[in-house]
């Protein structure tokens, strides 16, 4: 019996540690948004986040990532903050910084169509936000930092908004969203996932975020064990909040042990349609 325990237990041990935390798995996702263009219905959006690049662990889910990407082919590739890992040591933030350079190096093989486009998450803006920004963007990833920009396909166009990391208290959703038509899409790219509780007071369609890790260690039958600030409430999956539609991604990389159970490393495919009314009563 005390064999088999400890069988056991190594099984688990090695799940944790060395399986699941480098195999990502592609969670697909169709969307109906009352104001998405119908003739952009079928646009996809490939939402990755929480990579917190290093050199030993991280680097293989994300490197597996890359290849995966690339073979759903999306419209256009969506990057929702912690590029890097805040160190433990403040004297330490600059080297924690540069780790920005080779996760952009990295992230830039994907392509989509549409571009590559990120926002801050709480990791960053704690190392140095200009040096990951700067990072991102040497490698021709658009860092969205309080703006959006319209996306125009066949005709019809979008918004894509993104917002500084919530907790540095910098993000300005009035100053996102500022200028764009009350009749068009709008899909935000905000890190933490819990803000939606401000987004739902803007027309705002889509909200894509990251932060959580899912939980990261997950027992079976059993909440997370920890979740950040800012991601207690929807750390995980789709949810809708009023019109608003927030999805939070588990993230690729891990932070503190190197460990993800129960709580794979994601690729989120997400497809887009129009959300047609509903007919009148006869």
């Amino acid at each position: 019996m005390a064999a088999t325990g400890i069988a056991g237990v190594a099984a688990i041990a090695i799940d944790g540690v060395v399986l699941e935390p480098n195999v990502p798995r592609i969670v697909r996702r169709e969307l109906a948004l009352r104001r998405w263009p119908g003739a952009l219905n079928g646009f996809t959006i490939a939402l990755l986040s929480d990579f917190h690049y290093d050199r030993n662990f991280s680097i293989h889910p994300l490197e597996a990532a890359i290849g995966m990407v690339g073979t759903l082919k999306p419209d256009l590739i969506a990057l929702a903050g912690d590029f890097v890992s805040m160190p433990f040591l403040a004297s330490n933030d600059e080297k924690a910084a540069s780790f920005a350079e080779p996760c952009a190096r990295l992230l830039a093989k994907m392509n989509a169509a549409e571009g590559l486009w990120a926002v801050m998450g709480n990791h960053d803006f704690l190392t140095d936000a200009r040096t990951v920004t700067h990072a991102l963007e040497a490698q021709g990833i658009t860092v969205l930092a309080n703006r959006s920009v319209g996306i125009s396909r066949q005709g019809a166009r979008f918004w894509l908004g993104g917002v500084n990391d919530v907790l540095s208290r910098t993000a300005d959703l009035e100053q996102t969203i500022l200028g764009i038509p009350e009749d068009e899409a709008t899909i935000l790219l905000a890190h933490e996932p819990d803000y939606a509780d401000v987004v739902t007071q803007f027309p705002v369609d889509l909200q894509l975020s990251g932060h959580s890790h899912g939980g990261q260690v997950r027992l079976p039958l059993m909440p997370p064990l920890y979740l950040p600030d800012m991601a207690k409430k929807y750390f995980l999956g789709l949810y809708q909040l009023g019109a608003l539609t927030l999805y939070t991604n588990a993230g690729l990389g891990t932070v503190g042990v190197p460990v993800r159970l129960n709580c794979p490393p994601e690729i989120t495919l997400l497809t887009l349609h129009r959300q047609e009314p509903l007919g009148e009563a006869e």
